[in-house]
Protein backbone atom coordinates (compact mmCIF):
# COMPACT_ATOMS: atom_id res chain seq x y z
CA UNK A 1 0.00 0.00 0.00
CA UNK A 2 1.44 3.68 -1.23
CA UNK A 3 -1.27 5.67 -1.69
CA UNK A 4 -3.87 6.76 1.24
CA UNK A 5 -6.71 9.85 1.44
CA UNK A 6 -8.13 10.69 4.40
CA UNK A 7 -12.06 12.17 4.26
CA UNK A 8 -12.68 15.06 7.03
CA UNK A 9 -13.50 18.08 5.73
CA UNK A 10 -14.43 19.39 9.20
CA UNK A 11 -14.87 21.41 11.50
CA UNK A 12 -11.59 22.59 12.88
CA UNK A 13 -11.69 20.25 16.24
CA UNK A 14 -12.19 17.15 14.16
CA UNK A 15 -9.43 17.84 11.88
CA UNK A 16 -7.39 18.00 14.84
CA UNK A 17 -8.49 14.86 16.16
CA UNK A 18 -7.83 13.26 12.88
CA UNK A 19 -4.52 14.50 12.02
CA UNK A 20 -3.10 11.20 14.39
CA UNK A 21 -4.28 9.01 11.68
CA UNK A 22 -2.17 10.58 9.20
CA UNK A 23 0.58 10.43 11.47
CA UNK A 24 0.42 6.81 12.16
CA UNK A 25 0.28 6.12 8.46
CA UNK A 26 3.20 8.07 7.74
CA UNK A 27 5.18 6.11 10.36
CA UNK A 28 4.42 2.73 9.33
CA UNK A 29 4.59 3.74 5.47
CA UNK A 30 7.24 6.64 5.26
CA UNK A 31 7.66 6.72 1.71
CA UNK A 32 3.87 6.52 1.25
CA UNK A 33 1.24 9.65 -0.49
CA UNK A 34 -1.34 10.60 2.15
CA UNK A 35 -4.11 13.33 0.85
CA UNK A 36 -6.27 14.50 2.78
CA UNK A 37 -9.90 15.36 1.34
CA UNK A 38 -11.03 18.82 3.05
CA UNK A 39 -13.39 22.14 3.49
CA UNK A 40 -11.73 25.06 1.76
CA UNK A 41 -12.70 26.92 5.30
CA UNK A 42 -10.16 24.54 7.55
CA UNK A 43 -7.88 23.56 4.72
CA UNK A 44 -5.55 26.51 6.68
CA UNK A 45 -4.94 23.80 9.61
CA UNK A 46 -3.45 21.36 7.31
CA UNK A 47 -1.20 23.13 5.39
CA UNK A 48 0.59 22.70 8.82
CA UNK A 49 0.64 18.91 8.64
CA UNK A 50 3.66 18.22 6.90
CA UNK A 51 3.07 14.56 6.65
CA UNK A 52 0.46 15.29 4.29
CA UNK A 53 1.68 15.33 0.29
CA UNK A 54 -1.57 16.97 -1.01
CA UNK A 55 -4.99 18.70 0.65
CA UNK A 56 -7.55 18.22 -1.96
CA UNK A 57 -9.83 21.32 -1.10
CA UNK A 58 -13.46 21.50 -1.91
CA UNK A 59 -16.65 23.75 -1.36
CA UNK A 60 -18.46 22.06 1.43
CA UNK A 61 -21.94 23.35 1.75
CA UNK A 62 -22.85 21.38 4.09
CA UNK A 63 -25.01 19.03 2.00
CA UNK A 64 -24.58 15.46 -0.17
CA UNK A 65 -25.01 17.18 -2.89
CA UNK A 66 -22.94 20.42 -2.82
CA UNK A 67 -21.13 21.92 -5.25
CA UNK A 68 -17.15 20.77 -5.35
CA UNK A 69 -15.65 23.75 -6.20
CA UNK A 70 -12.40 21.90 -7.03
CA UNK A 71 -9.19 21.23 -5.62
CA UNK A 72 -6.01 22.20 -4.44
CA UNK A 73 -2.82 20.75 -3.90
CA UNK A 74 -0.84 22.29 -0.88
CA UNK A 75 1.91 24.70 -1.70
CA UNK A 76 2.55 23.91 -5.00
CA UNK A 77 2.64 27.03 -7.43
CA UNK A 78 0.80 27.29 -10.29
CA UNK A 79 -2.19 25.10 -9.04
CA UNK A 80 -5.49 26.51 -10.65
CA UNK A 81 -7.80 27.52 -7.95
CA UNK A 82 -10.61 25.20 -8.89
CA UNK A 83 -12.40 23.05 -11.09
CA UNK A 84 -15.64 21.78 -12.07
CA UNK A 85 -17.34 18.85 -9.65
CA UNK A 86 -16.47 16.13 -12.67
CA UNK A 87 -13.00 17.11 -13.34
CA UNK A 88 -12.41 17.03 -9.24
CA UNK A 89 -13.99 13.24 -9.17
CA UNK A 90 -11.79 12.52 -11.90
CA UNK A 91 -8.72 13.67 -10.39
CA UNK A 92 -9.44 11.86 -7.20
CA UNK A 93 -9.60 8.60 -9.33
CA UNK A 94 -6.73 9.23 -11.32
CA UNK A 95 -4.71 9.05 -8.12
CA UNK A 96 -5.56 5.18 -7.52
CA UNK A 97 -5.62 5.37 -4.03
CA UNK A 98 -5.19 1.86 -2.23
CA UNK A 99 -7.54 2.78 0.76
CA UNK A 100 -9.38 5.67 1.79
CA UNK A 101 -10.51 6.44 5.58
CA UNK A 102 -13.73 8.30 6.04
CA UNK A 103 -13.42 9.92 9.42
CA UNK A 104 -16.57 12.26 9.01
CA UNK A 105 -19.11 9.46 8.88
CA UNK A 106 -21.55 11.54 6.67
CA UNK A 107 -23.58 10.03 3.59
CA UNK A 108 -21.55 13.15 1.67
CA UNK A 109 -18.43 11.92 3.04
CA UNK A 110 -18.47 8.45 2.44
CA UNK A 111 -20.04 8.87 -0.96
CA UNK A 112 -16.53 10.58 -2.09
CA UNK A 113 -14.61 8.20 -0.29
CA UNK A 114 -16.56 5.72 -2.47
CA UNK A 115 -16.36 7.75 -5.95
CA UNK A 116 -12.35 7.99 -5.31
CA UNK A 117 -12.65 4.05 -7.05
CA UNK A 118 -10.10 2.87 -4.23
CA UNK A 119 -10.78 -0.26 -3.91
CA UNK A 120 -10.86 -0.12 -0.17
CA UNK A 121 -12.84 2.47 1.84
CA UNK A 122 -12.80 2.36 5.60
CA UNK A 123 -15.50 3.77 7.93
CA UNK A 124 -17.55 3.40 11.20
CA UNK A 125 -20.04 0.68 11.93
CA UNK A 126 -22.97 2.04 11.86
CA UNK A 127 -23.58 3.25 15.32
CA UNK A 128 -20.78 5.39 15.13
CA UNK A 129 -21.52 7.19 12.28
CA UNK A 130 -23.57 10.73 12.27
CA UNK A 131 -25.75 9.61 9.02
CA UNK A 132 -26.06 5.15 9.16
CA UNK A 133 -27.01 5.61 5.79
CA UNK A 134 -22.95 5.95 5.04
CA UNK A 135 -22.09 2.80 6.20
CA UNK A 136 -23.44 1.18 3.15
CA UNK A 137 -20.51 2.66 1.02
CA UNK A 138 -18.06 1.04 3.12
CA UNK A 139 -16.01 -1.98 2.14
CA UNK A 140 -14.42 -2.50 5.52
CA UNK A 141 -16.23 -1.15 8.80
CA UNK A 142 -14.22 -0.57 12.69
CA UNK A 143 -16.59 -0.94 15.69
CA UNK A 144 -14.92 0.70 18.39
CA UNK A 145 -16.60 -1.54 20.86
CA UNK A 146 -18.67 1.08 22.88
CA UNK A 147 -22.31 2.19 23.17
CA UNK A 148 -22.09 3.99 20.51
CA UNK A 149 -21.31 7.91 19.07
CA UNK A 150 -24.86 9.11 21.42
CA UNK A 151 -24.58 6.78 24.03
CA UNK A 152 -24.10 9.35 27.55
CA UNK A 153 -21.81 6.00 29.17
CA UNK A 154 -19.27 6.33 25.81
CA UNK A 155 -15.88 6.77 27.14
CA UNK A 156 -13.67 6.29 24.03
CA UNK A 157 -11.79 9.22 23.16
CA UNK A 158 -12.33 10.24 19.51
CA UNK A 159 -8.54 10.15 19.01
CA UNK A 160 -8.30 6.82 19.98
CA UNK A 161 -11.87 5.67 17.89
CA UNK A 162 -10.33 7.47 14.70
CA UNK A 163 -6.82 5.77 15.07
CA UNK A 164 -8.90 2.22 15.24
CA UNK A 165 -9.86 2.96 11.82
CA UNK A 166 -6.20 1.57 10.77
CA UNK A 167 -6.66 -2.19 12.38
CA UNK A 168 -8.10 -2.51 9.02
CA UNK A 169 -4.96 -2.37 7.54
CA UNK A 170 -3.63 -4.29 10.20
CA UNK A 171 -1.67 -1.29 12.25
CA UNK A 172 -2.81 -1.26 15.77
CA UNK A 173 -3.65 1.84 17.63
CA UNK A 174 -0.72 3.69 18.45
CA UNK A 175 0.06 6.56 20.90
CA UNK A 176 -1.20 10.01 19.48
CA UNK A 177 0.94 12.09 17.65
CA UNK A 178 0.07 15.40 16.15
CA UNK A 179 2.92 16.81 13.95
CA UNK A 180 2.24 20.67 13.15
CA UNK A 181 4.69 22.53 11.59
CA UNK A 182 6.21 25.57 14.05
CA UNK A 183 5.09 28.99 13.18
CA UNK A 184 5.42 32.63 14.30
CA UNK A 185 3.36 35.30 13.26
CA UNK A 186 3.20 38.86 13.17
CA UNK A 187 0.33 38.85 14.53
CA UNK A 188 1.22 36.71 17.36
CA UNK A 189 4.56 39.23 18.01
CA UNK A 190 2.54 42.23 18.62
CA UNK A 191 0.32 40.52 20.71
CA UNK A 192 3.43 38.92 23.34
CA UNK A 193 4.33 42.92 22.54
CA UNK A 194 1.52 44.14 24.59
CA UNK A 195 0.99 41.16 27.30
CA UNK A 196 4.56 39.85 27.73
CA UNK A 197 5.92 36.78 26.60
CA UNK A 198 3.85 34.60 29.58
CA UNK A 199 0.26 35.22 29.65
CA UNK A 200 -2.95 33.60 29.38
CA UNK A 201 -5.47 32.68 26.34
CA UNK A 202 -9.36 32.48 26.59
CA UNK A 203 -11.78 31.37 24.13
CA UNK A 204 -15.08 32.19 24.84
CA UNK A 205 -17.24 31.61 21.76
CA UNK A 206 -18.26 28.04 20.38
CA UNK A 207 -20.18 26.93 17.85
CA UNK A 208 -22.76 25.53 19.39
CA UNK A 209 -24.77 28.27 22.47
CA UNK A 210 -24.39 25.92 24.64
CA UNK A 211 -20.97 25.69 25.27
CA UNK A 212 -20.33 28.83 26.33
CA UNK A 213 -19.85 29.61 29.28
CA UNK A 214 -20.54 33.51 30.96
CA UNK A 215 -18.20 35.89 29.65
CA UNK A 216 -18.50 37.64 33.00
CA UNK A 217 -17.21 34.68 34.41
CA UNK A 218 -14.17 34.68 32.33
CA UNK A 219 -13.15 38.23 33.00
CA UNK A 220 -13.61 37.43 36.20
CA UNK A 221 -11.08 34.42 36.27
CA UNK A 222 -9.24 37.16 33.89
CA UNK A 223 -8.99 39.45 36.65
CA UNK A 224 -7.58 37.07 39.15
CA UNK A 225 -5.00 35.81 36.88
CA UNK A 226 -3.42 39.00 36.99
CA UNK A 227 -3.59 39.66 40.52
CA UNK A 228 -2.69 36.67 41.31
CA UNK A 229 0.18 36.05 38.99
CA UNK A 230 0.97 39.38 36.62
CA UNK A 231 -0.56 37.04 34.04
CA UNK A 232 -2.53 39.06 31.39
CA UNK A 233 -5.03 37.37 29.33
CA UNK A 234 -5.63 37.03 25.68
CA UNK A 235 -9.11 36.45 24.48
CA UNK A 236 -9.27 34.86 21.00
CA UNK A 237 -12.28 34.90 19.01
CA UNK A 238 -13.73 33.35 15.49
CA UNK A 239 -16.35 34.51 12.81
CA UNK A 240 -19.24 35.57 14.35
CA UNK A 241 -17.68 35.72 18.71
CA UNK A 242 -16.43 39.23 18.80
CA UNK A 243 -18.84 40.73 20.78
CA UNK A 244 -18.71 38.19 22.75
CA UNK A 245 -14.55 38.19 23.47
CA UNK A 246 -14.93 42.74 23.47
CA UNK A 247 -17.63 41.68 26.50
CA UNK A 248 -14.96 39.52 28.14
CA UNK A 249 -12.11 42.11 28.05
CA UNK A 250 -14.59 44.40 29.52
CA UNK A 251 -15.75 42.04 32.40
CA UNK A 252 -11.71 41.92 32.94
CA UNK A 253 -11.22 45.79 33.65
CA UNK A 254 -7.75 46.31 32.10
CA UNK A 255 -6.79 42.22 32.73
CA UNK A 256 -7.38 41.03 29.29
CA UNK A 257 -6.81 42.33 25.49
CA UNK A 258 -8.52 41.53 22.83
CA UNK A 259 -7.05 39.77 19.86
CA UNK A 260 -7.44 41.03 16.42
CA UNK A 261 -9.04 38.53 13.84
CA UNK A 262 -6.57 35.58 13.75
CA UNK A 263 -6.07 33.32 11.22
CA UNK A 264 -5.06 29.50 11.93
CA UNK A 265 -1.12 30.32 11.71
CA UNK A 266 -1.63 33.27 14.08
CA UNK A 267 -3.42 30.89 16.41
CA UNK A 268 -1.44 27.89 16.46
CA UNK A 269 1.21 30.59 17.61
CA UNK A 270 -0.07 32.36 19.93
CA UNK A 271 -1.29 28.48 21.55
CA UNK A 272 2.40 27.75 21.56
CA UNK A 273 3.58 30.48 23.48
CA UNK A 274 0.48 30.28 26.33
CA UNK A 275 0.92 29.43 30.05
CA UNK A 276 -2.70 28.28 29.88
CA UNK A 277 -5.47 28.42 27.76
CA UNK A 278 -9.12 28.27 29.57
CA UNK A 279 -12.01 27.50 27.22
CA UNK A 280 -14.41 25.38 26.53
CA UNK A 281 -15.21 22.12 23.50
CA UNK A 282 -13.82 24.47 21.01
CA UNK A 283 -11.90 24.09 18.05
CA UNK A 284 -9.09 26.09 19.03
CA UNK A 285 -9.11 24.40 22.60
CA UNK A 286 -7.97 21.22 20.39
CA UNK A 287 -5.76 22.44 18.87
CA UNK A 288 -3.89 23.68 22.04
CA UNK A 289 -3.98 20.07 23.30
CA UNK A 290 -2.12 18.91 19.93
CA UNK A 291 0.24 21.89 20.73
CA UNK A 292 0.41 20.49 24.57
CA UNK A 293 -0.82 24.07 25.79
CA UNK A 294 -1.57 23.65 29.47
CA UNK A 295 -5.30 23.68 29.33
CA UNK A 296 -8.36 23.98 31.93
CA UNK A 297 -11.29 22.93 30.25
CA UNK A 298 -15.31 23.66 30.74
CA UNK A 299 -17.53 20.99 29.28
CA UNK A 300 -21.57 20.93 29.26
CA UNK A 301 -23.22 19.19 26.65
CA UNK A 302 -19.79 16.94 25.33
CA UNK A 303 -18.17 14.44 27.63
CA UNK A 304 -14.70 15.45 28.34
CA UNK A 305 -14.06 11.85 28.28
CA UNK A 306 -14.69 11.45 24.73
CA UNK A 307 -13.64 15.33 23.36
CA UNK A 308 -11.55 16.60 25.93
CA UNK A 309 -7.48 17.30 26.25
CA UNK A 310 -5.40 14.03 26.74
CA UNK A 311 -2.42 15.64 28.17
CA UNK A 312 -2.07 14.14 32.33
CA UNK A 313 -2.22 17.00 34.06
CA UNK A 314 -4.51 18.68 32.07
CA UNK A 315 -8.29 19.51 34.21
CA UNK A 316 -11.66 19.20 32.64
CA UNK A 317 -14.64 21.04 34.54
CA UNK A 318 -17.63 19.42 33.57
CA UNK A 319 -21.17 19.06 33.85
CA UNK A 320 -21.88 15.47 32.31
CA UNK A 321 -23.30 13.87 34.32
CA UNK A 322 -25.99 16.47 35.32
CA UNK A 323 -26.11 17.84 31.55
CA UNK A 324 -29.89 16.95 29.78
CA UNK A 325 -28.73 18.11 26.60
CA UNK A 326 -26.29 15.96 25.49
CA UNK A 327 -25.00 16.77 21.61
CA UNK A 328 -27.36 19.07 21.17
CA UNK A 329 -26.64 22.51 19.99
CA UNK A 330 -29.18 24.34 22.11
CA UNK A 331 -30.33 23.53 25.48
CA UNK A 332 -33.57 22.56 26.42
CA UNK A 333 -33.89 23.03 30.25
CA UNK A 334 -34.60 26.58 31.53
CA UNK A 335 -30.92 26.78 32.92
CA UNK A 336 -27.72 25.53 31.09
CA UNK A 337 -25.89 23.01 33.01
CA UNK A 338 -22.40 24.99 32.68
CA UNK A 339 -24.59 28.20 34.49
CA UNK A 340 -23.39 25.98 37.57
CA UNK A 341 -19.90 26.25 36.87
CA UNK A 342 -18.81 29.02 39.36
CA UNK A 343 -15.42 31.01 38.86
CA UNK A 344 -13.81 29.47 41.69
CA UNK A 345 -14.10 26.41 40.13
CA UNK A 346 -12.48 27.22 37.29
CA UNK A 347 -10.11 29.54 38.82
CA UNK A 348 -8.93 26.97 41.37
CA UNK A 349 -8.24 24.68 38.34
CA UNK A 350 -6.09 27.25 36.54
CA UNK A 351 -3.98 27.78 39.66
CA UNK A 352 -3.42 23.99 40.21
CA UNK A 353 -2.68 23.53 36.32
CA UNK A 354 -0.28 26.59 36.63
CA UNK A 355 1.35 24.65 39.02
CA UNK A 356 2.10 21.26 37.99
CA UNK A 357 3.56 23.35 34.60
Amino acid sequence: MSRFLLVRLGALGDIVHAIPVAAALHRAFPSARIDWLVSARHRDLLDLVPVIHRRLVIEDRGTATGLLAGWRGGRIPGRPAGTSLLAAIGELRRSHYDVVFDLQGLLKSAVLARLSGAPRVVGFSSRYLRERMARPFYTDAYDPGGGGMYDPNERSHVVQMNLGLLTAIGLSSAAPEFPLDRVDTETARAMRERVGNRYALVNPGAAWPNKRWPAARYGAVARALDERHGLKTIVSWGPGEEALAQEVVREAAGAAVLSPRTSIGDLVALLRGAALMISGDTGPTHVAAALGTPIVGIYGPTRPSRNGPWAPGDITISRDASCQCHHLRRCTRERMCLFDVETAEVLDAAERRLAAK
